[in-house]
C-alpha cells in the first residue's frame, strides 16, 4: 500500500457548495489540512460539507464539518484544528461561501493506495 500527500485547491467558491475533493477509486483518504481564507473585502461566512458515497458502506449522509462560520475580511481558518477525516472511495469535501467568490480552500490529503 502506497501513501501519497496531496495539495487540493479550488479558488474563488461561489454561494453554493463546491466539490474540492473526491477519493479515487480503490483508495482511502485521510484529510489532513482545510484552510478556508475570506478572498473578499467584507465578511463572510462558509461551510464546510463530507457527502459519504453510498458505495463506501456508511449512509450517503451529508454532513458538515462547519456550517457558517464567520470569516472577516482577509481572515483564514484551519479548519482541522489536528483532526483527521477518513474518506472511502467516491466520497466527497465540499465547501462553500456566503456570497459570489467569497473564499479559496486548501485541502491537504494522504492517500492510500
Amino acid at each position: 500500500m502506497a501513501n501519497t500527500f496531496k495539495l487540493k485547491t479550488k479558488a474563488a467558491i461561489d454561494a453554493s457548495l463546491v466539490s474540492v475533493y473526491t477519493a479515487p477509486a480503490n483508495t482511502t483518504a485521510v484529510v489532513i489540512g482545510l484552510t478556508i481564507a475570506n478572498i473578499k473585502g467584507s465578511s463572510v461566512t462558509a461551510d464546510a460539507q463530507v457527502v459519504t458515497a453510498s458505495s463506501s458502506g456508511e449512509n450517503a449522509d451529508n454532513v458538515y464539518v462547519i456550517k457558517d462560520v464567520p470569516l472577516p475580511s482577509g481572515a483564514s481558518i484551519e479548519v482541522m484544528a489536528g483532526n483527521k477525516i477518513v474518506l472511502e472511495t467516491g466520497d466527497i469535501i465540499k465547501v462553500k461561501g456566503s456570497v459570489t467568490d467569497a473564499v479559496d480552500a486548501i485541502l491537504s490529503i494522504m492517500e492510500i493506495t
